[in-house]
């Protein structure tokens, strides 16, 4: 197939250089496929290299304490993949790593596209990987609004047998830096004789939703060179994170201003000096603080009050 080989040909030659690109392990690369869901390649790859480094095979990451893995995710956000990747460890190192793409899907957090990737990259399974950036592509060349199982049946019948692994990443990356959502690069294109659409720039990107504006209000205490921290539980997305107590304790001036967005929130946290103790706050040094999962906004806070460098 023509369009296959110039895809491939061109994944070849421009491929970005990712340090995920380079091994063959399924576990490297299922961590890597867990951090990049709805998180940009730019801002995983330290984390993934810190990751490794900490947790370097699965038998590491599944018997090492939920806090300390959640610690290293720290700044990633969507603690939810960290616990089910801790989860799923567990699993695997018992029984095992799957190697078939529905095999992957039985385990904690890992949905259709990832097994795919994961079965095609690390095991060769010819199993189209369906994410925004293919759906897009394949939506574009067809100019028609497909449906999720058309669009996966389309890439299912381009794939490539003998380099699965090389095509879903080629179509994934031509999604990702020349057919893009709003400019899309058609004169660069490898598949430009092939596209219905070409220049045109649909389908139109799916609006979203108007960001919220909130402001939150957050006591930064200290004691003896220790920080006041307070653990999060009962909330799905930050549960067992610790972060700054909420409030505001005295009278004082903000000490500063941190901007953070959450989903569609665009969140303004005030943080204000303080001195009593919180209901079932803790106090740490900044060494514990390392060492802590603490969320992003507390880690900003942190760094704009000076506590944390």
């Amino acid at each position: 197939m023509e369009l296959r080989k110039r895809l491939l040909a061109w994944y070849g030659r421009k491929k970005r250089d990712l340090p995920w690109r380079r091994t063959s392990d399924p576990y490297a690369i299922w961590v890597s496929e867990i951090m990049l869901q709805q998180t940009r390649v730019a801002a995983v790859v330290p984390y993934y290299e810190r990751f490794l480094a900490r947790f370097p095979d699965v038998c590491a990451l599944a018997t090492a304490p939920l806090d300390d893995v959640l610690a290293q995710w720290s700044g990633l956000g969507y603690y939810r993949r960290a616990r089910h990747l801790h989860a799923a460890a567990a699993i695997v190192a018992r029984d095992g790593f799957p190697g078939t793409a529905k095999e992957l899907r039985a385990l904690p957090g890992i949905g259709a596209y990832t097994a795919a990737a994961i079965a095609s990259i690390a095991f060769g399974e010819a199993a189209a990987v369906v994410d925004g950036n293919v759906e897009r592509v394949v939506c574009r060349l067809a100019a028609g609004d497909l449906t999720k199982r058309e669009i996966g049946e389309r890439a299912q019948a381009w794939i490539s047998p003998r380099s699965p692994a090389n095509f879903n990443q080629a179509l994934m990356e031509l999604g990702a830096i020349v057919c893009t959502p709003r400019s899309p690069s058609c004169p660069r294109c490898p598949l430009r004789e092939f596209c219905a659409t070409r220049s045109d720039r649909w389908p139109t990107p799916r609006k979203r939703a108007a960001p919220i504006d909130k402001r939150v209000e957050v006591v930064f205490a200290t004691r003896g060179g220790r920080v006041q921290l307070l653990r999060r539980s009962g909330t799905a997305l930050l549960d067992g994170m610790w972060e700054l107590p909420s409030g505001k304790q005295t009278d004082g001036d903000v000490l500063a201003t941190v901007k953070h967005g959450v989903l569609n929130q665009r969140l303004s946290y005030r943080v204000w000096p303080g001195r009593r103790t919180a209901a079932g706050a803790r106090w740490f040094t900044v060494r514990e603080v390392g060492e802590l999962p603490l969320t992003t906004a507390a880690r900003k806070c942190l760094k704009a009050v000076g506590f944390l460098p």
